[in-house]
C-alpha cells in the first residue's frame, strides 16, 4: 500500500471508505459480504491469520479465532454493493508491536483490503486491482461531524431502496425502518443490542457516548428517517446549510462530479 501523506494520530477519530475500481461492485453475493465482515474482525489483530489455513482447514468459526490485541478500534461500519464505510480510532494501548500502533490504520486496511481482494479475485476468476486506488480517509473534527457520520453509516443502506430518501417527502417510514432492521451488513444491529457474532467487531468504549442507551439510538435514527432535506431544520439543531457543509467535508471523493 502506498505511503500516505497525512499521518494518523492516536486518540483521534477517522472516517475510512473505499469503493470498487471504476465503481464496480465489490460484493456479488451473500458469501462475499460474509467474508468481508469476518475479515473486519480477523484482520484487526496483532496475530496474523490465513483464512484458508487457520479457519477453513481447521474447521473453526472465524469468530472463535484469537486475533490478539486489536490494531484499531471500530465504532461503526457498513457494506454497500460497491463501497464501504468504517468509523474508527487507533488503539493507543501499550503493545509489543510498536509499528502497528504507529501505523495502525494503514496496517489494518492493508491486511483487510489485501485479504479480501485475493479472495474475491480467486473466487470470481479476475485479475487486477479490486478497489479504486488507496483507501480514503477523513479526520473527524468535533462531535458534530462524528455523530453525523455515525448516523450516515447506519442510514446508508436506505439508498438501496430509495436513493433520494433524504429529499423524498412521501417516504415510507415503516418500510425504511423495517429495511434497516433486517439489513445484516452494518453495525446497526449491534448498536440495537442484537446479540450476534459480529458484535466482536466493535469496541464502543473507545468512542464518545453519543447515545446513553438503545432508546436514544432509536430516537436518533427515527429523527433522520422523518426529516426532509428541503425543510428548515434537518435533524434537531442541524440546519440544511450545516448538512451540506458536513457532506462536503466528510465525503470529498464520493460525491458525483458536476456536469460540464
Amino acid at each position: 500500500m502506498a505511503y500516505r501523506k497525512t499521518a494518523f494520530v492516536e486518540n483521534e477519530f477517522y472516517h475510512i471508505y473505499s469503493r470498487g475500481n471504476s465503481k464496480q461492485k465489490i460484493f456479488l453475493d451473500i458469501h462475499d459480504y460474509e467474508r468481508f465482515v469476518k475479515l473486519l474482525y480477523l484482520c484487526n489483530g496483532e496475530v496474523g491469520v490465513d483464512f484458508r489455513e487457520d479457519i477453513i482447514r481447521k474447521n473453526i468459526s472465524a469468530w472463535d479465532f484469537d486475533c490478539g490485541r486489536p490494531i484499531v478500534f471500530l465504532g461503526a461500519w457498513v457494506l454497500m454493493p460497491n463501497h464501504f464505510h468504517i468509523y474508527l480510532t487507533i488503539n493507543s494501548r501499550k503493545s509489543d508491536f510498536r509499528n502497528f500502533r504507529k501505523n495502525g490504520v494503514t496496517e489494518f486496511m492493508r491486511k483487510l483490503l489485501t485479504s479480501y481482494s485475493k479472495y474475491f479475485n480467486t473466487k470470481h476468476s479476475r485479475t487486477g486491482g479490486l478497489f479504486e486506488g488507496k483507501f480514503k480517509s477523513v479526520h473527524l473534527e468535533g462531535d458534530t461531524q462524528a455523530k453525523y457520520l455515525f448516523s450516515y453509516i447506519h442510514l446508508n443502506p436506505l439508498r438501496l431502496i430509495d436513493k433520494n430518501w433524504k429529499e423524498n417527502k412521501t417516504k415510507d417510514f415503516k418500510k425504511n425502518k423495517n429495511f434497516l432492521d433486517n439489513y445484516k451488513w452494518s453495525s446497526y444491529l449491534d448498536h440495537k443490542g442484537i446479540a450476534r457474532p459480529e458484535n466482536k467487531i466493535l469496541y464502543i468504549k473507545a468512542f464518545p457516548d453519543y447515545f446513553q442507551n438503545i432508546k436514544d439510538f432509536d430516537q436518533e435514527i427515527e429523527e433522520w428517517l422523518n426529516f426532509n432535506l428541503n425543510s428548515a431544520e434537518v435533524c434537531g439543531s442541524l440546519r440544511k446549510s450545516d448538512f451540506r457543509k458536513l457532506e462536503t467535508q466528510m465525503f470529498p471523493l464520493m460525491r458525483p462530479k458536476a456536469k460540464e
